[in-house]
Formats: structure tokens, C-alpha cells, sequence
């Protein structure tokens, strides 16, 4: 099968204005096969900068609670209608209802400040080699053998990220039949240039936050994303973006599954800047059922 490479985030993230608060995401170029999804970062993504259009310049988003209520179709657009629910002094608040069909597809409720000064405490902090010290993503792929060079290779036409893997991703040693602690990290950023515009770069990291987040419950279980019978799907997600940052630079991307049961996985990914700082948090909750016929220990 060929391989499209897509377009860069700064595309993907354009939104067209139809009319009061309605925007519309276009069609995706390529064409996609029956039964394909949208990826739920690109929704969250989108919705976050329906909302962030209809809201004041000095306010920047801090926070975005979103819902996945059905998968949408890459091959139809997207209308994002904003509700406006709150504009305070400090904080104003968005709804926005992704519609496809004229049936909603995801639910994002976003909030933005106004920048201030407040205390300041910090208590997760990273230690990672610097992303520079680390081979690209795709020669360490290569060296984990052609099925996970193969998956990689798919994977970087799919999203418009650059990425270094901070030690051997778990699905690897999961496709050598070994079983990995339900963590994983590595640096990522855009893979083109964003320009300036604050809500941009949020919503490209909003994107981003999607990247892998899920898959960092199924090591412990000997499985991966992609296996036959493995149902995986986005329940829910949150970001609380604590101070602006750009994502077309280099930032780490912390991630582990603490809970799993009755069908579900909750994931939490901590987003560090090259200075250690923690820019921003994501919570995701994931509908997880495995196969029929599990993996042998």
C-alpha cells in the first residue's frame, strides 16, 4: 500500500469560518480506506482552536476537557460549533460540539486566562539525555527489526511530528514476546515551523498529546496497538496546559498507565521543557478490551 505523507500541523490545524460560531475542518486530501478514523488528537486539536477563536487574544488556554463520543470519518469534514458559556475577568469558557453528518463526534469543554502571577511549586521532575544525544526515531526503529520499522514508517506519514525515543519503546520488546512496565517517554515537537500564534502552538500540542498516551497500558499485558482482536479506543481526554510553550521545539513527553480494569485504562503524561519545567499535564481514559485468545506469559 503507498504511503501519503499528510500535510504539517499548521494545515491540519486551519480551521474555515462558516458563519457565527461555526468553523469546519476540511476533508482529509488523502484518500482513506473504509472504516478508517479520525485521529482523536487532530478532533481535540481542532475543537481547542474553534475555541480559542472566538475568545480575546490576551487569554491563552489552560485547560481542555474533552469527550469522545463516536468515531468521525477522515473522509468528511468537520463542523466545530462554540457554544460561549462564561467571560469573567480572568477566565472564559467554551463549549464545543464536533459534528460530522449532524451527529456530534466529540464534546470539548476549553478554558482560557489571562496571563498573571501566582505561587509557584513544582514537584515531578525530569532527567532525560538531551534529544540531540539520542538517534533519530527512525534509525532506532531500524535497528528493532523491519516489523517495527515497517509500523514506524507508517506512523511518520501519518503524523507530522519529529521524535526521539528515550530508550527502547515497550511495543518493541512486546513484538519479541516480552512484557514492559506500562511507561514509556521521548522528546517530540512539530516537524515544521509554526510561526508565533500562541493558540497554534497549543493546539498542536493538544495533537501531540495523543501520540502513544494509550499504548502505554498494553506492555504489561504482552500486547500493542494494531494486534488482531485488541479493541482500543479514546474514552476521554484532558490537557491542563500550565504555561505556554512552543511545540515546534523540542519537549519531553512522560508517560505511564497507573490503573487498569473492567474494560478500561487510565493514562497520565507529564510534558517537560528543555529546562525541566512542567509546561503541561494530560489525563486520557481508554475503552481497552483484549483479545479473545491472550498472549502467552
Amino acid at each position: 500500500m503507498e504511503i501519503t505523507e499528510r500535510p504539517g500541523l499548521a494545515r491540519l490545524l486551519t480551521l474555515e469560518p462558516v458563519g457565527g460560531n461555526l468553523l469546519r475542518a476540511a476533508a482529509e486530501d488523502a484518500p482513506s480506506h473504509p472504516g478508517a478514523r479520525l485521529f482523536g488528537g487532530q478532533v481535540a486539536a481542532q475543537a481547542l482552536m474553534a475555541a480559542g477563536h472566538t475568545v480575546p487574544a490576551d487569554r491563552a488556554a489552560h485547560s481542555a476537557h474533552g469527550h469522545f463520543l463516536r468515531a468521525g470519518d477522515p473522509r468528511l469534514p468537520v463542523d466545530y460549533r462554540v457554544e460561549e458559556m462564561r467571560a469573567g475577568s480572568s477566565f472564559t469558557t467554551r463549549r464545543v460540539v464536533a459534528e460530522q453528518n449532524g451527529a456530534a463526534i466529540f464534546l470539548l469543554t476549553a478554558s482560557f486566562q489571562v496571563e498573571e502571577e501566582g505561587l509557584r511549586h513544582q514537584t515531578p521532575r525530569s532527567a532525560a539525555p538531551d534529544p540531540e544525544t539520542l538517534p533519530p526515531a527512525i534509525e532506532a526503529m531500524a535497528s528493532a527489526g523491519e516489523p517495527s520499522l515497517s509500523w514506524f514508517r507508517t506512523f511518520s506519514a501519518t503524523f507530522p511530528l519529529d521524535l526521539r525515543f528515550d530508550g527502547e519503546l515497550p511495543r518493541v520488546a512486546v513484538a519479541r514476546g516480552e512484557r514492559r512496565p506500562p511507561k514509556q517517554r521521548f522528546w517530540l515537537r512539530s516537524a515544521r515551523p509554526l510561526g508565533d500564534d500562541a493558540l497554534l502552538h497549543a493546539g498542536a500540542a493538544a495533537f501531540a498529546t495523543d501520540v502513544f498516551l494509550l499504548s502505554s497500558s498494553l506492555p504489561p499485558h504482552g500486547l500493542k496497538a494494531g494486534d488482531p482482536g485488541l479493541v482500543f479506543a479514546s474514552l476521554d481526554h484532558t490537557v491542563w496546559f500550565h504555561r505556554p510553550f512552543r511545540a515546534d521545539e523540542w519537549f519531553l513527553y512522560d508517560q505511564e498507565s497507573f490503573w487498569a480494569d473492567r474494560g478500561r485504562a487510565l493514562c497520565r503524561g507529564l510534558i517537560f521543557d528543555r529546562e525541566g519545567v512542567l509546561v503541561a499535564t494530560v489525563m486520557q481514559e481508554a475503552l481497552v478490551r483484549a483479545p479473545r485468545t491472550r498472549p502467552g506469559p
